[in-house]
């Protein structure tokens, strides 16, 4: 496709990687995954206080759940409810033969510590990817159950093929959710890896120098055009509500005009997110069926 500017001259205008596009595919894959299973997987979302994000985003994941003909349950528990008990109330779940994927949703209540709930969760239901002993396997690049937007990332790329063999990735932005395990699938699939964060020096010439950027560091329309080098592709993971609606950590409208393909806040890593999770539940039921046989 190509665009021709008031300047006359002729540009080719970026690839739009679409994310619902790529989450439709994986959605038909998991229709047929789930019909070679034993019972429908369950997922047990547990929400702690009334935030109204939290309880948005709940709304989203069970909701999909349902479309796909999965089984889903809120678990909502008041914001005054103990560590102590939020632990217990895990392990009953993880106990549970019906549940096959527990997802607690962040943020948590202050005077809760996030980790300690996490790795209550057993490592085979944990479908947000985030026990120890998962982030360890993929560390070790033996994944098992990954983080769900880093993973929906690889398969965003994937489908548009985009190679990453060989190629320098710079991630921007280093969260256990995110960053961290972004930079491992991209080592497992032979890229070579640069993470920056706040401190990083020169961030603005780590940006320029890379070939394929992830941008997830929470400051809207931070990466502008004139940072990229042309032909970057750019997958935005930020998102941010702002006077102008929804957008990314990426101005889109800037860095467009320079990328060779770039993901769309909305609509290009959200929906993927969820479809992770999703692939992820019926994952961790095929786990559950495998050691059963």
């Amino acid at each position: 496709m190509t665009d021709f500017p008031a300047d006359g001259i002729l540009r080719r205008m970026a690839t739009i990687l679409d994310g619902k596009k790529v989450a439709d595919s994986i959605y038909t894959k998991l229709l047929f995954d789930v019909s070679l299973l034993p019972s429908i997987p369950k997922l047990v979302v547990v929400l702690v206080g009334n935030d109204p994000a939290s309880e948005t985003y709940v709304r989203a994941k069970t909701k999909k759940a349902a479309t796909l003909g999965l089984r889903s349950e809120t678990l909502t528990l008041p914001s005054s409810f103990s560590e102590e008990d939020l632990v217990k109330t895990i392990r009953g779940l993880n106990d549970d033969k019906d549940v096959h994927g527990i997802l607690v949703q962040l943020p948590l209540p202050k005077g809760i510590d996030r980790y300690k709930i996490m790795h209550a969760i057993s490592p085979l239901k944990d479908v947000d990817g985030l026990h120890p002993e998962n982030s360890g396997r993929l560390a070790e690049g033996n994944p098992r159950l990954v983080p769900c937007t880093a993973a929906g990332i690889i398969e965003l790329l994937r489908f548009y093929s985009v190679g990453v063999e060989g190629k320098r990735a710079v991630i921007v932005g280093r969260s256990e959710i995110v960053g961290r395990p972004v930079a491992q699938l991209f080592l497992m699939h032979n890229a070579t890896v640069t993470i920056c964060h706040s401190k990083t020096r020169n961030l603005e010439k780590e940006i320029r120098n890379a070939e394929i950027l992830i941008v997830a560091m929470g400051r809207p329309k931070f990466v502008i055009g004139e940072m990229v080098a042309p032909g970057t592709v750019v997958v935005d993971v930020g998102i941010h509500r702002t006077e102008d609606g929804l957008v990314g950590d990426v101005d889109f409208d800037s860095v467009a005009k320079v990328a060779s393909a770039i993901s769309p806040v909305p609509g290009g890593v959200g929906p993927l997110t969820i479809a992770m999770l999703m692939r992820n539940l019926v994952q961790a039921a095929q786990l559950k069926s495998l050691s059963q046989n």
